[in-house]
């Protein structure tokens, strides 16, 4: 630790960065522009939500970092391991240990509570930019709350294949003010968002923003009243390994027997069941 400033960043960097936070969590949604740092890392990697974890973690935090819901992913283990190296914090895979959980593409199946902190990896943190490429016109349609191109934009896809068909990173509106990008979580976790316990922070280190979603915020996916939002259904799926139903998981082919296997998304969480199991 000796080599590094602890957590990395100069103190300055990280103070810019926490007001930045500052005002993203005043403003639920609002996108707080933000002067992304260098890191040792490609941006496009996680380096906003990285910044994010280094401007706010202490000796005392506990930090586990997942992708796309797996603890030993090579993104997983080269984050870990970086902030370990800046930092001397103790690390877990066990989202009720943590206090601070870095994430790509996953919310921990475990409900998460009022003295954790949840940073999402964000590639593109506009969800108006499917709709819009310039970025002087997102803004000021988001200053104006004028949206019609995006409800547009999804009725268009109801009226072509019948049902809204975007499988992650699905918009949500932000206590009835703000569209926003989740980041690429799958359909299945917006709902953790609405009226969650845990302060949700998301950056992005390449488009250089951030964003934040303050515990007890009203989070609405978008939908109509005769096409309701709804998540993949895992009903009649069980885990292979630990027998959990009714949370994400991943589909595997087994070459062997020809069967379909399903597998906890979550591999923290899965770990954590075989290990109660083997105890009882």
């Amino acid at each position: 630790m000796k080599d590094f400033n602890f957590a990395f960043l100069d103190e300055g960097s990280k103070r810019a960065i926490r007001r930045a936070l500052l005002k993203a969590v005043a403003i639920p949604g609002y996108q707080v522009p933000f002067g992304s740092r260098e890191l040792p890392i490609g941006r496009g990697w996680g380096t906003g939500g990285i910044q994010v974890t280094l401007a706010i973690i202490g000796d005392g935090d506990v930090l586990k970092v997942m992708d796309q819901g797996s603890d030993d992913s090579v993104n997983a283990i080269s984050i870990r391991n970086f902030v370990m190296a800046c930092t001397g914090v103790r690390t877990t895979t066990d989202s009720e240990a943590a206090t601070l959980i870095q994430s790509r593409h996953r919310i921990p199946e475990i409900p998460m509570r009022n003295d954790q902190i949840l940073v999402l990896q964000v590639p593109l943190p506009e969800p108006l930019r499917m709709t819009e490429e310039l970025e002087s016109v997102t803004k000021k349609m988001h200053a104006e709350m004028d949206y019609a191109i995006m409800w547009l934009a999804l009725y268009e896809n109801i009226v072509r294949v019948g049902e809204i068909e975007l499988g992650a990173d699905y918009p949500v509106m932000v206590e009835g003010r703000y569209i926003m990008a989740p980041s690429p979580i799958p359909r299945f976790d917006n709902p953790k968002l609405h009226m969650s316990e845990t302060l949700c922070l998301f950056g992005a280190g390449r488009e250089k923003k951030i964003y934040a979603l303050p515990p007890y915020t009203d989070v609405r996916s978008l939908c109509f009243e005769d096409h309701p939002f709804r998540v993949e259904d895992m009903s009649g799926r069980v885990c292979h390994l630990c027998g959990a139903r009714d949370v994400y998981m991943d589909e595997f082919f087994d070459s062997a027997s020809g069967d379909r296997l399903f597998q906890c998304s979550d591999s923290g969480y899965c770990e954590k069941r075989r290990r109660a199991a083997s105890h009882e």
